[in-house]
Formats: C-alpha cells, sequence, structure tokens
C-alpha cells in the first residue's frame, strides 16, 4: 500500500505555475514532518521544503519567496505551490514523510513526479 502519493507535475513555461499534492496515510500525516525533494539525473536528492506538524516551514534558498509549502490536514495531504518557474526548477519531485527520533529517522518517499519548465 502507497503511503505517499503524489500528483500535479507536468510542462510549465518559464514564468508560469505549478502545485504539486501529496496524499499520505492518516498514521503518517498526524504524526511526521512532510516535505518536498527534488533530484534530477546524475544529482543528489536535494531538499526544496519541510513543513512540520504545527506549520512551521523550511525552503532552500534557490525557491525562497517562489515555492510555498502547506498542509491541508482534513485532507491528509501537503501542497507544493511553485511560481516563478525557472528552467533550473525542471527536476522529478518527490514527497516525503520523516520522523526524527533519539536513533536516527525513518523515511516514507512517494515514487515522484516529474516538472519541466522550458518554452
Amino acid at each position: 500500500q502507497e503511503q505517499l502519493v503524489e500528483s500535479g507535475g507536468g510542462l510549465a513555461q518559464p514564468g508560469g505555475s505549478l502545485r504539486l499534492s501529496c496524499a499520505a496515510s492518516r498514521s503518517i500525516f498526524s504524526t511526521y514532518t512532510m516535505g518536498w525533494f527534488r533530484q534530477a539525473p546524475g544529482n543528489e536528492r536535494e531538499l526544496v521544503a519541510t513543513i512540520t506538524n504545527d506549520g512551521s516551514t523550511n525552503y532552500t534558498d534557490s525557491v525562497k519567496g517562489r515555492f510555498t509549502i502547506s498542509r491541508d490536514n482534513s485532507k491528509n495531504t501537503v501542497y507544493l505551490q511553485m511560481s516563478s518557474l525557472k528552467p533550473e526548477d525542471t527536476n522529478v519531485y518527490f514527497c516525503n514523510a520523516r520522523l526524527i527520533f533519539a536513533l536516527g529517522t525513518e523515511d516514507y518517499w512517494g515514487k515522484g513526479t516529474l516538472v519541466t519548465v522550458s518554452s
């Protein structure tokens, strides 16, 4: 059973917008910090944004002011609103759920959704 299901990727023009969605199981969504990562071929997966249960957010510098992460607790869904898109935002975007505890972390990952920014 998939724990995280992403949707919303696709093609956008430079300067355009897209919204990604990630639906999680209730047990995960209520406990884990949710986030988005992205990865281009040959590159390491990098953090884009995270949001905690209490709504605290964190962004990588390259997306600050352009991307917004949010969560709808009634739908167990986290969103990534991407605006002012740039060609370098082209990546596969992965939804992540992370629980940090004393001995380490536990991660769940979605399968990824492709975002292509091109004219």
